[in-house]
């Protein structure tokens, strides 16, 4: 636990934060609109920065700094091959997916993935899609968030030595408050700040724990004190076994591709030039903090006891060691920042899917924004009760949320995009198969070494019933955006 004044500093530096946070709101709230257009895509005009830094924000969480880096701790070297595929997943989205999906977005009119992955469905099959893909977010999105918020409440109880409970509905409360005000200019706003301080962390605290772990020399020696497993690059696998690891690790950046809150991003750029600029962005944020946040891990597995074990607090443990005066504070801070960039951008497509694609908003015409609102306030409570009677770690719910949901969509939106039409009964089948298919793998079946069979299988079989039965557009060639 920090000394009194430590503490009393960190807490002045996040009570000025989230200030800056509901500042944010506010001043987004006058530029929110009344439009859902406006509300849910900012009007469309989203530039290089602020899209691919908020892109970047929203797939990190509390997964980045807390999950990935005690994974990295307690596996070794091997857990980095998650890293080249998590950035190929960047590239994918942005160069791959991406012309089509910001011209047809606007061209169609969409203003969720949702309604991307449902076009040319009409009449109860078209309600059938989006009602069972709402539900599957609403069901993901539901426990993906309650684990950011038990990573806020953790932070926010160190610093300010509050209950768990109290902490997490603090934490809740300030990231309904911005997202409620705002829509998604609040959003992409406050998730632009949070990736700058993510950024930020993820090169200063690397330098200082790597000097305190005596190098490349230390680390070396620390991991070679370790079991041999710790500093080879396949773990305990060799041959065919190690060939699924790295193949199960890599394949979790492709999960990206059907992730409706990160494909919103690519729908809100402004233009080809935002767009393609954003993705340098986003991929260079990405390299730069993965590689910080492995720097920390490795290092502090190499300081650490042999055989002992490190959980997810590493970050929380390094900052206070190692860094002097109000630094410590800003880890926090950035802590925070990546829960809030995750759990904002979740709360406003969840709410999103339930409002427009479960029809919610068709009961009041006129009002959807409001409806929209409601919803965000329903979810976040709801939320907060699964935080507070059903914890589990935040690596093993996040990863478990971006397979299922990557599985589910993501094949559909790679048909599309490759220019196949797929037949409105073979998308809900491709959905619910692959959707299915991951919950079976993730709970009921061995998934082998890096869980590859939850990775790979899902996507493949969903993605032969998508091409299986779709036919090719028609003649004229779509001009990229």
């Amino acid at each position: 636990m920090e000394n009194p004044p430590a503490a009393a500093g960190s807490a002045v530096t996040l009570i000025l934060y989230m200030l800056a946070l509901l500042g944010i709101g506010v001043w987004a709230a006058r530029r929110a609109g009344a439009s859902e257009d406006d509300f849910l895509l900012g009007g469309r005009s989203l530039g290089p920065v602020v899209a691919g830094l908020a892109y970047a924000a929203s797939t990190s969480s509390a997964w980045v700094l807390l999950g990935f880096t005690g994974f990295v701790a307690g596996v070794g070297v091997s857990a980095l091959w998650m890293v080249p595929g998590i950035l190929a997943g960047y590239a994918a989205v942005w160069f791959g997916l991406g012309p089509w999906l910001n011209r047809v977005s606007r061209e169609e009119g969409h203003l969720t993935a949702l309604d991307v992955i449902a076009a040319g469905a009409r009449g109860p099959m078209a309600t059938a899609i989006k009602v069972v893909a709402a539900l599957m977010i609403l069901f993901c999105f539901s426990f993906y968030i309650a684990a950011q918020f038990q990573g806020a409440g953790t932070a926010l109880a160190d610093v300010f030595g509050m209950s768990a409970t109290t902490a997490v509905i603090v934490g809740a409360a300030v990231i309904l408050a911005y997202t409620f005000l705002g829509g998604f200019w609040a959003v992409s706003v406050t998730d632009t700040l949070q990736g700058l301080s993510i950024a930020a962390i993820a090169t200063i605290l690397p330098f200082a724990v790597f000097g305190a772990a005596g190098g490349f020399e230390g680390i070396a020696d620390g991991l070679a004190k370790e079991a041999s497993t710790m500093s080879a690059p396949f773990g305990e696998y060799a041959g065919w076994s190690a060939f699924g690891f790295v193949l199960g690790l890599s394949a979790i950046g492709f999960g990206a591709l059907g992730q409706p809150h990160l494909l919103t991003w690519i729908m809100a750029a402004r233009d080809r030039k935002a767009r393609v600029q954003g993705g340098l962005v986003a991929i260079s944020w990405g390299a730069l903090v993965y590689a910080g946040m492995s720097v920390v891990a490795l290092s502090a597995r190499a300081m650490a006891e042999p055989g002992s074990a490190l959980g997810e607090s590493i970050v929380f443990d390094a900052a206070q060691t190692l860094l002097p005066g109000l630094l410590p504070a800003l880890v926090y801070a950035a802590i925070l920042s990546a829960i809030m960039s995750t759990v904002d951008s979740q709360l406003l497509v969840a709410s999103a899917a339930a409002s427009r694609d479960m029809g919610l908003a068709k009961a009041a015409p006129g009002k959807e924004v409001m409806i929209t609102r409601a919803v965000i306030a329903a979810l976040c409570v709801g939320a907060v009760l699964l935080t507070l009677y059903l914890p589990a770690t935040i690596f093993g719910r996040v990863l478990f949320a971006w397979t299922a949901l990557g599985a589910a969509f993501g094949p559909i939106v790679v048909a599309r995009a490759v220019g196949r039409e797929p037949a409105p009964p073979f998308i809900l089948a491709a959905m619910i198969t692959g959707f299915s298919l991951a919950v079976y793998f993730n709970q009921f079946a061995d998934a082998g070494p890096g869980a590859w069979k939850e990775r790979i299988l899902p996507w493949l079989v969903a993605l032969v019933i998508v091409f299986g039965a779709s036919r090719r557009r028609d003649a004229r060639k779509e001009a990229l955006a």
